[in-house]
């Protein structure tokens, strides 16, 4: 009986130490383990496959939802109707900046209109250079530099604005290109070095028509646009 008693025992350690061996080797369930990918579940859905053993995720790029794109195509038919060339002209813009709008751009674009146009009669070439391209800041400043040569004086008031439209767009070379019609109404006189009034009407007020091409690189983080290109259709 005590041989018995001794061979149960030592069979009984040595399951023990068998299991401990198993459970150190296997490890525990803490109740933080991850479940098995179920690609059904929408939670797994959502993580896709790409999920590693290491608890890594691909992140694929996030693709807009149909609710999104049609939200800012509304956008754009706001200034250009469905269906016309601009209209798909400006939808190139927005599938390739989410962050354009060109309602906003036209607000912009007025208020840089006024600037340059009043820098330009002051002679402000500091802020020419900030919303000028390189070409285009060296053919006002050109100007610039004449009239002070010859000791002119331009002195103009701005009435307003009175309508100003998108005419064209295109994307080319990571680059937005806007084109803005742009009718306003100015007083402006130039004055040689005597006072002589030499050109315009201190007391009457012009209508200006303008297409001016305005550009950004979607590639910056700066969201501002320059002038690079002005024509008058005057």
């Amino acid at each position: 009986m005590g041989s018995f008693d001794f061979i149960t025992f030592f069979f009984l350690i040595a399951a023990v130490v068998i299991f401990l061996q198993l459970r150190s080797v296997l490890g525990r369930r803490t109740g933080n383990e991850r479940p098995p990918f179920d690609p059904y579940s929408p939670r797994d859905i959502a993580k896709g496959p790409e999920a590693s053993d290491n608890g890594k995720v691909v992140q694929l790029p996030r693709r807009e939802s149909a609710a999104e794109d049609e939200s800012r195509y509304a956008a754009i038919e706001t200034v250009a109707k469905a269906g016309t060339p601009l209209n798909t002209q400006l939808r190139v813009l927005s599938d390739a900046d989410a962050n354009f709008d060109p309602s906003e751009f036209l607000n912009g674009a007025k208020m840089a209109y006024e600037m340059i146009v009043m820098a330009f009669a002051d002679g402000d070439r500091k802020t020419l250079k900030g919303l000028l391209s390189r070409e285009v800041y060296e053919g006002f400043d050109a100007a610039i530099t004449d009239r002070e040569a010859k000791g002119e004086v331009v002195k103009s008031t701005f009435v307003g604005i009175e309508k100003a439209d998108i005419v064209h767009a295109e994307l080319k070379d990571n680059e937005e290109n806007i084109t803005v019609r742009i009718i306003s109404q100015l007083i402006s006189a130039t004055y040689d070095k005597e006072g002589k009034l030499i050109d315009g009407d201190a007391d009457s007020v012009a209508e200006v028509n303008d297409l001016w091409t305005f550009s950004r690189d979607i590639r910056s983080r700066d969201p501002n646009w320059k002038l690079i290109a002005t024509e008058s259709e005057n």
